[in-house]
């Protein structure tokens, strides 16, 4: 059975992105696994003579343990008053461990096989922000699996129109098959984004997006697949306007290791997106293959 992971902080971000785990998971057919990584609190870092306490170990192990239940309970009511006795129940599991969410939602993707991993676009202020944070960077640099973020409050809880924005590389056709894996449960339309700037040669350009979709339509066995240009005065403004008025419920895309990601992660950009992005942001790995949700 496919096992969603969703890491939480208890922070409200966190809790809608694991209540739209919860309804991804009816869907699919899986499910969900709640982690918590708590860490050694500062003032036992600085001690660096003396080891950390056990009974601190196991207290603050104990206390992620009852925020972790409490978290399950809430999922379990929606559960229930979710779905009817046709629909899959979601079996709703924790763990809590000592570390950073990195590592821990790695080792736990190997030992679950996860086809995603959903994440809140924020954190819980002073404490380790789970997006727009080291931790959450560092995940999805590290990432050989999809990492969906989650807004802090989704605007939908349905599912249908996803865009996955492309260059039109070759390497992208073989992940719209594997997003045909998300849409299909939920009949949803995949939308094919190209951004350019206003310098493109329309027939080079049309040649380009021919040859594309022929390879998707012969790789992908889905009759819900289109195709829209998008002129913009850059990529970043582009995907912005996507999100903002393409009519769509998630945007997807590939995290390669090029400037204009590394803007919309990282840069300025990132942090007026996320004030007002209402949509899921499904982020693929580079070298993602094969993958079936």
């Amino acid at each position: 059975m496919k096992t969603i992971l969703i890491p939480t902080d208890f922070s409200e971000t966190a809790t809608h992105a694991a209540r739209y785990g919860l309804y991804l998971a009816h869907h699919l057919k899986a499910d969900l696994q709640l982690i918590h990584a708590f860490k050694v609190p500062a003032e036992a870092r600085a001690a660096a003579q003396s080891a950390w306490p056990l009974d601190d170990y196991e207290q603050v192990k104990h206390d992620s343990e009852t925020e972790l239940d409490k978290l399950r309970h809430q999922l379990e009511l929606v559960n229930i008053a979710t779905t009817s006795a046709r629909d899959y129940i979601s079996r709703i599991s924790c763990t809590a461990e000592m570390g950073d969410v990195t590592t821990m939602t790695r080792n736990l993707v190997d030992h679950f096989r996860s086809p995603l991993v959903v994440m809140g676009m924020s954190g819980a202020g002073q404490l380790h922000r789970l997006l727009l944070g080291s931790n959450s960077r560092e995940l999805i640099d590290k990432a050989t699996f999809p990492v969906m973020l989650i807004p802090n409050r989704p605007s939908t809880y349905q599912l249908r129109k996803i865009a996955f924005a492309t260059d039109l590389s070759s390497s992208d056709i073989e992940l719209i098959h594997s997003l045909v894996s998300l849409a299909r449960p939920f009949s949803a339309e995949i939308l094919i984004a190209h951004v350019t700037d206003a310098k493109y040669d329309p027939a080079a350009h049309q040649h380009l997006v021919d040859r594309f979709l022929s390879e998707v339509t012969s790789k992908a066995n889905y009759n819900k697949i289109y195709y829209r240009h998008i002129k913009s005065i850059d990529v970043d403004h582009g995907l912005d306007w996507l999100s903002e008025h393409g009519l769509i419920d998630m945007l997807a895309m590939v995290h390669r290791p090029h400037p204009v990601f590394e803007q919309l992660l990282k840069g300025s950009h990132t942090q007026r997106l996320a004030k007002h992005i209402d949509i899921p942001l499904l982020v693929f790995p580079p070298d993602a293959h094969d993958v079936c949700f």
